[in-house]
């Protein structure tokens, strides 16, 4: 649980949402508060007012006085570089962290080199590392400390898309064989719609909306706080097949659809993220397309924009979905709450990294 009021010379930051295990990730436009919070968590910052509770231990109680100190929160810290000691190898600095892990803990050395592949780099140096592969190293230090929550402060920013891609597997490993809770902050919606199944969403010092990562990226009256152009939804479906001609079928509560090849066995669960502005919407049936997607839905909420746009939430199976398109269109097509329609979706707008396993189901 964390509680937190602070002020600084010309902001306010007032915020209170629960951490429950997987990840739970900070997300909203810079200045918004999120790395404050982090480093309260921390206890890097002492703020004027709070509370946060990690478990049974109060780390920051200001009501009794209560703050302990950072090298007594069991908090694990990876930060947006690496940070690692430049002169010692990677088993060293592994050992590091392993060093701050409180007497009989269960945390294990070779468990986590196992997990995050880092058994081929033991020996190297830090300089002689891909971004990647030190980002693995300093979760393996962070997580050798057996803390007790494990903050990541945009710990794929400094990331090359390649680099992303191949990172981004092993924090799902991370969420899915520790039961250590994390708080994620990240300014890319498709990394938090592919980890996360908490989202806080922070404006001004504000939690403007707080929910699971479907309640969220589906509500269209946060559109604006996240991006217009980020905008987008996260549905749920199975790998039902992978076809000769490169494509996987995706069941999902609506229908088939077909992405570019899908990693993973059949009968798998995965979650895709679907962008807002790659959703053409028909009210009849379209023929004669090269969109392989189509799937039945009926309009749940319609929210004007200030411009020429609009944004329509749709009911799809059991999901909810976004779409974003032009007022005139709205018009055109005599679009309405409760008005069925068919979603029409490109097989090819949707990116590898936009789709990802649920929580809890990696072995």
């Amino acid at each position: 649980m964390v509680e937190v009021q602070h002020r600084f010379a010309g902001f306010a930051l007032e915020a209170a949402f629960e951490v429950p295990s997987g990840v739970t990730a900070l997300f909203g436009p810079s200045g918004s508060g999120k790395s404050t919070i982090v480093k309260a968590v921390a206890g890097l910052l002492r703020p004027d007012r709070g509370r946060i509770v990690n478990g049974a231990q109060v780390l920051l109680d200001t009501a009794t006085g209560i703050n302990l100190p950072p090298q007594k929160r069991r908090v694990g810290y990876v930060f947006q570089d690496a940070r690692l000691f430049p002169h010692l190898t990677v088993r060293q600095n592994l050992l590091y962290g392993h060093w701050f892990a409180p007497k009989g803990a269960e945390v294990s050395f070779d468990r986590v080199v196992e997990m995050l592949d880092l058994g081929p780099v033991l020996a190297r140096r830090p300089g002689t590392l891909s971004g990647g592969e030190r980002q693995r190293v300093a979760i393996g230090r962070a997580l050798l400390a057996n803390p007790q929550i494990l903050l990541m402060d945009e710990p794929l920013a400094a990331l090359d898309d390649a680099r992303k891609a191949e990172i981004l597997p092993y924090i799902e490993q991370l969420r899915d064989s520790t039961k250590v809770p994390i708080l994620y902050v990240s300014h890319s919606v498709s990394e938090i719609a592919r980890l996360a199944g908490a989202v806080v969403l922070l404006q001004g010092g504000r939690v403007l909306r707080k929910g699971t990562v479907g309640e969220v990226f589906s509500d269209p009256s946060v559109v604006n706080a996240m991006g217009v152009r980020e905008a987008g939804s996260v549905i749920a479906a199975r790998i039902a097949a992978q076809d000769d001609d490169g494509l996987t079928r995706l069941e999902t509560s609506a229908g088939p659809i077909w992405l570019p090849r899908v990693q993973g066995a059949l009968g798998a669960p995965v979650r895709v993220r679907i962008a807002a502005q790659d959703i053409i919407l028909s009210r009849q049936r379209p023929a004669g397309l090269s969109a392989l997607n189509i799937l039945p839905a009926t309009i749940s909420a319609l929210r004007m924009g200030e411009g020429p746009g609009a944004i329509v939430q749709l009911r799809v199976g059991e999901d909810l979905v976004l779409a974003r398109v032009t007022r005139r269109s709205v018009g055109a097509l005599d679009l309405h709450v409760g008005t069925q329609v068919f979603v029409v979706l490109k097989s090819v707008s949707v990116a590898p990294g936009d789709v990802g396993t649920p929580a809890g189901t990696l072995s």
